[in-house]
């Protein structure tokens, strides 16, 4: 699961840096958003491939701790939930909203592909949704392991 999730946050990469922000219809910070995907896909991907021992010791746990896959599994989920509700009320949100094409590439990377091309509800459901969810399921691993890193030892 952490590897799958790191690496879709990866490949979201992929087509900010080949765009180069140049091609996306608003003017974004591009650079940002795919640095911080990147990161955070690096990061969730190496967590999945490291033993459990070194995990353990990163995290200054008991190897057999059940914390150590429990915490960060419950936070990505949560993560992974919330945003891919938020990829669909973008899908589903009228024209008329106007939503600000910054917030909302925070919020869901693939709203470029809303913006260039109206996808299918069945390619929002079944692609773009999971993806932004496997994205911020990434985002949700790497604060949980932050969280278990950074608290005391009970």
């Amino acid at each position: 699961m952490f590897l799958l999730c790191g690496l879709a946050s990866f490949a979201t990469t992929i087509p900010y840096a080949m765009l180069q922000g140049a091609e996306l219809p608003v003017e974004s910070e591009w650079i940002i958003f795919a640095s911080a995907l990147c990161a955070v896909g690096v990061f969730s991907a190496t967590v999945a491939v490291l033993p459990r021992s070194w995990l353990a010791k990163l995290c200054k746990r008991d190897r057999d701790d059940v914390r150590l896959y429990s915490t960060p599994l419950k936070v990505l989920g949560v993560f992974a939930v919330i945003s891919y509700f938020v990829a669909l009320i973008a899908y589903l949100a009228p024209h008329t909203w106007n939503l600000d094409p910054q917030i909302m590439f925070s919020l869901c990377p693939l709203y470029f592909v809303k913006m260039t091309f109206d996808p299918s509800l069945v390619a929002t459901l079944f692609l773009l949704a999971p993806m932004n969810a496997a994205v911020y399921g990434a985002l949700g691993l790497t604060l949980g392991y932050a969280a278990l890193a950074l608290r005391k030892r009970a």
